[in-house]
């Protein structure tokens, strides 16, 4: 088994160290990570200027790679040219931080594992969320039994979006497979002014206290100690609407 292990936290990220660590157990892992920290990057992907990548070591022993780059290209270069044969999965993660509701867009966790998906290879971001003083070891260890469990199931063009709840007593409850939370309830942007009179902004993203509880997602369930599991695709077609369109007759005037 060789598994790719990339994040958007950085090649230094303590989560990073803590899952290459237990998925050191289950195969041979590649790491390639970001220089520095990529969250909130989506699907960015570098080509308007080259790649670099540079030998990462710790305790005098090589580590992975580290890519000046974004998670989605360090992807890439991990399939492509350091891999020494393709990955038998893609592991993104752990981020700290949840990948939940509408969120899961502007995910470079969630980005990895759809760059991914594209290549045809099984993958999984994992995201732990930071309500307190999170234990990465903990939930490293519970993600790869559950990694090796969904694997089999993984469709083409398919990925995994899973998440942690923080360690609370009684918590995680259980595994709980839900969609993706599509409502939100505010958006926010903070103005503030600098020491010279001039404006600047913080974007408000909280990928829980902005969306609807609503059941049967992975907002809520993630809240009430659950770890989530939610399978996405990278095709974005809505296809009942396509189809809807397709039975049509359409017959439009031709340009003059």
């Amino acid at each position: 088994m060789h598994i790719l292990l990339v994040n958007d936290d950085g090649i230094h990220a303590p989560s990073l160290h803590a899952l290459y660590a237990e998925l050191r157990q289950w195969g041979e892992v590649t790491v390639v990570a970001p220089a520095i920290e990529q969250s909130g990057v989506g699907h960015t992907i570098t080509y308007l200027h080259p790649l670099v990548a540079h030998k990462e070591y710790r305790n005098g022993e090589f580590f992975g790679w580290k890519v000046e780059g974004s998670p989605a290209d360090c992807v890439k270069l991990g399939v492509l040219e350091f891999c020494p044969k393709k990955p038998d999965v893609i592991i993104s993660g752990l981020n700290a931080g949840a990948n939940i509701g509408i969120n899961v867009l502007y995910s470079g966790t969630v980005a990895a594992a759809i760059e991914g998906a594209f290549f045809g290879i099984p993958s999984f971001a994992l995201s732990q969320w930071m309500d307190g003083p999170p234990d990465f070891a903990a939930s490293s260890r519970r993600a790869i039994p559950l990694c090796q469990h969904l694997l089999p199931k993984t469709r083409p063009g398919q990925l995994w979006n899973i998440n942690f709840p923080p360690p609370r007593p009684g918590w995680p409850r259980g595994v709980q497979f839900v969609a993706m939370g599509v409502n939100r309830v505010n958006e926010e942007v903070e103005k503030r002014t600098d020491p010279r009179g001039r404006p600047y902004y913080w974007s408000g993203l909280n990928p829980i206290r902005s969306h609807l509880l609503d059941d049967g997602t992975d907002i809520k369930q993630l809240q009430e100690g659950d770890i989530t599991v939610t399978p996405l695709h990278f095709d974005l077609t809505e296809q009942i609407f396509l189809k809807q369109l397709q039975a049509e007759k359409w017959d439009l005037p031709c340009s003059p």
